[in-house]
């Protein structure tokens, strides 16, 4: 699935490239993330399976009307959250997976998908399959449906080339060495080294506690072969950055005691509404 990943992405590749050779930092995964179809099984419950099966626990929903999207997280077995290793050898990541809300689209969009989804069959019992592979479960579509979906819902566009495919990984930054660990001076460095980070809402997303902070890059884009033999440019994906500060009853704590448990936990619909737009055309054509 990593692989698969960064052979799709390489400015994530790039990115955490350069994280690794700022003193060999070892780098950890604050979480993965994944967009589906809430319709016919294609929606969360046809990822989260593989990973309830694998020891995950549910978490809270979150909600975002003007998307029209949910989403579910995850936590990993407790038994995983011990340091040691990088990447997918790390401790397991949370895991944040999303739905398009249908039955709230455009009639026309809604055609749309549920044909893809519908034709496909049983594709949605090898979700995790097609994640790790990065291979759609459907057939691929014209151009004019892609362009249908675009202009209803950017998110819905990007799920109808992507898949299951990873929409995101995330660096969890408080767990680097360096001084790489305070998320505004990685956002500096990954700027001053010529990546175009998300700009929605600011760089810095702020959950309203103030305890996560959270930024993303500009998605990629890689070219697709359409149905209709139309070859276009399309979003892929992008990484993003997660730092999570102490829960204040922790705050005296010993700074060599502090494990995550005693970091601020979940996600906030304000944050993840604004790293949703690292795939948008508007911050894909953004200047940087």
């Amino acid at each position: 699935m990593e692989t698969v990943y960064l052979n799709r992405n390489p400015t994530a590749k790039s990115i955490l490239d350069l994280v690794h050779s700022v003193d060999d930092e070892q780098i950890c995964y604050d979480h993965l993330a994944c967009r589906t179809f809430g319709v016919n099984g294609y929606g969360i419950n046809s990822m989260a399976s593989f990973f309830l099966d694998y020891g995950y626990t549910q978490q809270e929903e979150l909600r975002f009307p003007a998307k029209k999207l949910k989403a579910l997280w995850f936590s990993p077995p407790s038994s995983s959250s011990q340091d040691g290793g990088s990447g997918v050898n790390g401790p397991l990541p949370r895991v944040f997976i999303s739905e398009l809300l249908v039955d709230q689209m455009s009639l026309k969009t809604q055609e749309i998908i549920r044909k893809y989804t519908e034709k496909s069959g049983s594709g949605n019992k090898y979700a995790a399959l097609a994640s790790a592979l990065g291979s759609l479960t459907w057939e691929k579509p014209s151009y004019s449906e892609f362009q249908q979906l675009a202009g209803e819902s950017e998110y819905a566009a990007w799920t109808l080339v992507n898949g299951y495919a990873l929409n995101h990984v995330t660096i969890s930054t408080h767990r680097l060495k360096s001084n790489l660990r305070n998320i505004k001076k990685l956002n500096q460095f990954i700027e001053k080294n010529g990546f175009k980070l998300n700009s929605e809402g600011g760089v810095l997303k702020v959950s309203p506690d103030g305890l996560l902070l959270q930024s993303s890059t500009v998605a990629d884009s890689i070219p697709f072969c359409f149905s209709d033999g139309n070859k276009e440019s399309v979003p892929c994906s992008y990484i993003e950055f997660a730092e999570r500060l102490v829960l204040p009853q922790y705050k005296n704590l010993p700074e060599t005691e502090i494990k995550e448990s005693h970091r601020r936990d979940g996600f906030e619909v304000g944050n993840a509404d604004k790293i949703f737009e690292s795939t948008s055309k508007e911050q894909l054509t953004r200047r940087a």
